[in-house]
């Protein structure tokens, strides 16, 4: 609707790409933005006028000859009836500074972000029509949507949002110090597993005292330390996380002790 309203239709991929942009640039450095993109100074002017926009309302006089637009905004007037017939903890907002670098958008985008945590989007995505056509699916209207659940942990574990005993139901943790090392831990962990032992292996073989320090954030009563001597011996180190007692034992004896 604004690329149409703007007369610059055939330009849609440019003033999106600029307008996603608005955020770390500013206005003038997304003007300047349009400008490299061959985007004429009368059209720029028309869209910064539609970016200060803060209500559906106040949009309708300036999209009143884009279709398109006018398509938009009864979409997004539906969309609000029934949202504000739902008692929703969360605040929805119109935005239309909003843009996301993808082309196969073809009708309304959103985006779920934090108020108390500064960070990116949480989420975010939108319609699309004909998109499953690339895989032979033709005609068919959908939404989607993705998450980053890394940002997402982030911002619950900033806010506190875990329930108390989320943490604590984590039997053993596993931690290893090398490539090698975490192959075999990755193994243990299998087995802890079949054995219905709730058991995690941290990722990556990092520095000891990080992964120390992620299993004392999780609360997890014992780890398992798993080195180059425990590979080869079979007896891994079993550390109790409250009294700090450390003991070797094989894995079957740490599974009868667990199960």
């Amino acid at each position: 609707g604004m690329a149409e309203a703007a007369g610059i239709s055939e330009q849609f991929m440019n003033m999106t790409i600029a307008i996603d942009k608005l955020d770390k640039i500013g206005m003038e450095g997304v003007r300047g933005e349009l400008s490299k993109r061959g985007i004429p100074q009368k059209a720029i002017d028309d869209i910064e006028k539609m970016l200060q926009i803060k209500s559906l309302e106040d949009l309708k006089p300036l999209f009143r000859n884009s279709a398109t637009g006018m398509k938009g905004i009864e979409e997004l007037e539906t969309f609000h009836l029934y949202f504000d017939r739902y008692q929703a903890i969360n605040n929805v907002e119109f935005d239309i500074t909003l843009a996301r670098g993808l082309s196969y958008y073809t009708g309304g985008i959103f985006e779920v972000i934090s108020d108390e945590v500064k960070m990116g989007s949480l989420g975010g995505g939108g319609r699309y029509d004909d998109l499953t056509g690339v895989f032979g699916l033709k005609d068919i209207s959908g939404v989607g949507i993705s998450f980053g659940a890394a940002r997402i942990y982030d911002v619950m574990e900033e806010l506190n949002l875990f329930p108390d005993n989320f943490e604590s139901k984590l039997q053993v943790l596993l931690l290893a110090f090398d490539e090698d090392t975490h192959l075999y831990a990755y193994d243990c962990l299998i087995a802890l597993r079949k054995a219905g032992i709730n058991a995690d292996l941290y990722p990556k073989p990092l520095k000891f005292k990080k992964q120390m320090k992620y299993a004392n954030d999780r609360k997890v009563p014992f780890v398992i330390l798993i080195g180059e001597e425990e590979m080869k011996s079979g007896l891994l180190s079993l550390k109790d996380m409250q009294s700090g007692e450390q003991e070797k034992h094989s894995l079957n004896s740490i599974i009868d002790r667990m199960a």
